[in-house]
């Protein structure tokens, strides 16, 4: 296998780019990718051990930056291509970690030990020939019992759980949402409440009286509407209102105490 100085690469490269540049062909696109992947491959060892994912996953995702960077990279502005194209492969990979990611972030610590568990597992258990212990590993790992248990919790809930989750085993599915208070519905009600009062009360109004507040209130008209509606003048719609309210606040209120 050649390696080639930074000068060759250089000028491979600015070859590649004036060709692609002018013919668009994906041929000589994929021969720019050849040219540097190195700089994919640079990016992935950096990540490669703070993921759980897989080196070919993760490669092939760093050169999806790659290919955006070379579709938007311009020879003539004088920048090196490296420097262009690194911010487009991290940030692609970064944005594929992130939504691969869990909804709820843990410890960075609880994150290094169960990385570590995993190496730890397969030791023990192509040593002893069965499934080690929670004790066995924690002490391989240098912490308590109670610790490593706080670890596995941790990872276990990364996830939140779905409210449609069923609590127990029976037939009345009952669900997590079920348990939770419903304060909105609570405010519903109240409403509701206010509603049915405010009717029994307009309701024991004199009708012309009533017939003002339905009109300025439940139908939103102006007082010199209503007075054309009802035939009557504004100043006595305007009596009305301030009549029948006084007398509904009367007729509520006592039922508050």
């Amino acid at each position: 296998m050649t390696t080639r100085t930074s000068t060759e690469y250089k000028l491979d490269n600015d070859r590649l780019f004036a060709s692609y540049h002018e013919t668009q062909d994906l041929n000589v696109r994929n021969e720019i990718l050849q040219l540097n992947l190195g700089l994919v491959r640079k990016e992935v060892c950096h990540w490669i051990n703070q993921c759980q994912e897989n080196y070919d996953d993760l490669l092939q995702i760093g050169c999806l930056g790659l290919i955006r960077a070379i579709e938007r990279f311009d020879p003539t502005k004088g920048y090196a291509f490296s420097s262009f194209a690194l911010p487009y492969i991290k940030g692609e990979i970064q944005h594929y970690l992130r939504d691969k990611g869990y909804s709820i972030r843990i410890p960075r610590r609880c994150v290094e030990l169960k990385t570590q568990s995993n190496r730890i597992v397969r030791q023990l258990r192509s040593k002893l020939n069965r499934q080690p212990t929670d004790r066995e590993i924690a002490k391989e790992l240098g912490i308590s019992l109670e610790e490593w248990q706080d670890v596995k919790l941790a990872h276990q809930n990364r996830e939140p759980i779905s409210l449609d989750t069923s609590i127990n085993d029976d037939n009345d599915r009952n669900t997590l949402a079920d348990c939770l208070p419903d304060h909105q519905y609570r405010s519903f009600q109240l409403v509701e409440e206010d509603k049915i009062r405010l009717n029994n009360a307009l309701a024991q109004l004199e009708e012309g009286t009533r017939k003002v507040l339905e009109f300025v209130f439940l139908q939103d008209l102006t007082q010199k509407e209503t007075a054309e509606k009802l035939g009557i003048s504004v100043i006595t719609v305007s009596r009305r209102v301030k009549k029948g309210i006084t007398k509904m606040r009367g007729l509520i209120e006592p039922e508050e105490f």
